[in-house]
């Protein structure tokens, strides 16, 4: 009995070691993904940061350059740090309609960077409206390098609050305590202010007459809160969900193009803590876009890999008949743009892309904004010539690697247009000749790189 009595308090104690024990090795991983995901943030920031610096340099640049060569080079620099500074800046904690016209910016100047590279190659000069509009986008590069240089040192402040910590706290409710010094507060004085400036003119895709457009591809009655929510949840699948909260989305949501009901979706994965983002259309209940910020760990996938996960994925959330066009590899993931295709036409308005960790192959964001607002169903019309008259508008030595029929966008409209891949001289491009009237409508170059291929 004596014996007894002593083994079990012993066995009492040692399960009480063994339960601080994996409470502190609980509390140990806890903290180690904390500031995984915040280092992650960090460099996410710096990268914004960086590439936000190169866009205004870039214009101010422009605003000085003499020669159609000069600008050529430095708007096609503009177009890469805009399109890179607003991919960085959608993996941030903040929501999409949050920084909505931040993003619009960072579109336009990309956009009418390319806008300008093809009036160049047209033989046009800059004009002085169009020289206004790039003050006007420099001074808006300008605004944001100052809220970032005075997020920057902000961020040397060790109360500063951030990533986990910032999510952890909208969680609880506590905006009002994050005011001073979170990165979202910096973003959204900026937005306030590039809200403000004047409207970007030009026959682009992404100018201010186009953005105004109602989406095409969203039809049916707006659905609730509430609904959206379940929709949400489907998306990701319901058992892999936890929690799922609304979360606020600023004033004059409604004016958005595609206003959204948005969404913190926190994973049964035992990292509780992490937060992924969704927003789902108000009308017709569609998913518009999702990310998951996730730390990323060890390339372990094939980019080719990766592209049958994103297949995969579309034609289980109803984007049939997808296929890819081109890839970046970022720093453990790989960015795939989607076009959809009826019969042997390739339409590039309806684009959706899609974000692959190359870890696991997991989806970690998909954008289907550019799809659902050009969506539509379309009366393809017949070519007026063939492919073999449109064959001979290229240049003698132009060697022919592929060649299709494909939709492209040109301003309002959408044209039928012939694509023809091939290399002239060192070079590689695509050539699109429309299929009506044999006119030459668009000349890209292919550059290929350790990182994926860019088209300009």
């Amino acid at each position: 009995m004596n014996r007894k009595n002593l083994i079990a308090p012993g066995i009492l104690i040692l399960l009480l070691v063994a339960s601080i024990a994996w409470g502190y090795e609980q509390l140990n991983v806890k903290q180690n993904y904390e500031v995984a995901l915040d280092n992650h943030y960090q460099m996410l920031f710096h990268d914004v940061k960086t590439h936000v610096e190169n866009v205004q340099v870039g214009l101010s640049k422009a605003l000085v350059a003499t020669t159609k060569d000069k600008n050529i080079m430095l708007f096609s620099q503009i177009m890469n740090d805009a399109n890179s500074a607003q991919d960085k800046l959608g993996q941030m904690p903040v929501s999409h309609n949050d920084i909505a016209s931040t993003e619009k910016f960072l579109t336009q100047a990309a956009d009418y960077s390319y806008y300008l590279i093809q009036r160049h190659l047209n033989g046009e000069d800059i004009t002085p409206e169009q020289r206004k509009q790039l003050t006007d986008l420099q001074k808006d590069a300008s605004a944001f390098n100052g809220e970032l240089s005075i997020l920057h040192e902000n961020m040397a402040n060790p109360d500063y609050v951030y990533g986990v910590a910032y999510i952890n706290e909208m969680k609880k409710g506590e905006k009002a305590n994050l005011e001073e010094n979170a990165f979202h507060t910096s973003l959204i004085d900026f937005e306030s202010n590039v809200s403000k400036g004047p409207e970007l003119l030009y026959d682009g895709p992404f100018a201010d007459q186009m953005l105004k457009g109602k989406p095409k591809g969203l039809s049916g009655e707006n659905v609730s809160v509430d609904k959206a929510a379940n929709i949400a949840l489907d998306f990701f699948g319901k058992g892999k969900v936890e929690d799922i909260e609304s979360f606020e989305q600023g004033e004059g949501t409604d004016e958005l193009r595609i206003p959204t009901n948005t969404f913190h979706a926190y994973m049964d994965n035992g990292k509780k803590d992490l937060a992924s983002y969704i927003a789902v259309s108000k009308k017709g209940g569609k998913v518009i876009w999702m990310t998951n910020p996730r730390p990323l760990g060890k390339k372990k996938l094939s980019n080719d890999e990766a592209q049958k996960a994103a297949l995969k994925f579309l034609e289980e959330k109803g984007f049939k008949n997808m296929e890819p066009n081109y890839s970046l590899n970022y720093d453990g993931y790989t960015l795939f743009n989607m076009a959809s295709k009826e019969g042997n036409v390739t339409i590039y308005p309806d684009l959706v892309k899609i974000k692959v960790a190359l870890d696991t192959g997991e989806i970690i964001g998909m954008d289907a904004s550019l799809y659902y607002l050009a969506h539509h169903k379309r009366e393809i019309p017949a070519p007026k010539i063939s492919i073999d008259d449109a064959r001979k508008v290229l240049k003698n030595k132009f060697k022919l690697s592929s060649e299709r029929l494909t939709i492209i966008p040109k301003g309002k409209e959408e044209i039928l247009a012939y694509e023809f891949k091939g290399k002239y001289g060192d070079g590689e491009f695509i050539i699109y000749i429309n299929a009506q009237d044999g006119k030459e409508e668009q000349i890209l170059q292919i550059i290929k790189s350790e990182n994926g291929t860019l088209t300009f």
